[in-house]
């Protein structure tokens, strides 16, 4: 189950950037469930055509990643803007403290989007 989570989220971030063939083929796999079979009859090549077609994506998707670091800088963000939206809401957090959580928070996604 994980490793359709990362595939799915791999090709959110960097889908477009795979040709359309691929594109078809990849949503058919990961999104639409279907068989190696399934696919090949659909756009009438090998099963191991198909096969070697998802392969070659994964590791496009995998290599954008590894050198874009999109997900991972959206997951420290999204951590940043969670650990915000606590400090909002803890009524015990002065407000130059709140002030400073905000301060730091701005910095460190300022620093991620550089």
């Amino acid at each position: 189950m994980e490793r359709i989570v990362e595939q799915g989220l791999l090709y959110d971030f960097y889908g477009e950037l795979l040709t359309d063939h691929q594109r078809k083929v990849y949503e058919d796999a990961v999104y639409n469930d279907l068989s190696l079979v399934e696919i090949a009859e659909e756009y009438d090549i090998s099963k191991q055509g198909v096969h070697d077609l998802l392969k070659r994506c994964t590791n496009s998707l995998e290599g954008y990643e590894k050198r874009l670091h999109m997900i991972e800088r959206t997951d420290r963000i999204r951590h940043q803007l969670d650990e915000l939206a606590g400090a909002a809401s803890d009524k015990e957090l002065k407000d130059d403290e709140l002030r400073a959580v905000v301060l730091k928070a701005i910095e460190s996604i300022t620093e991620e989007l550089s």
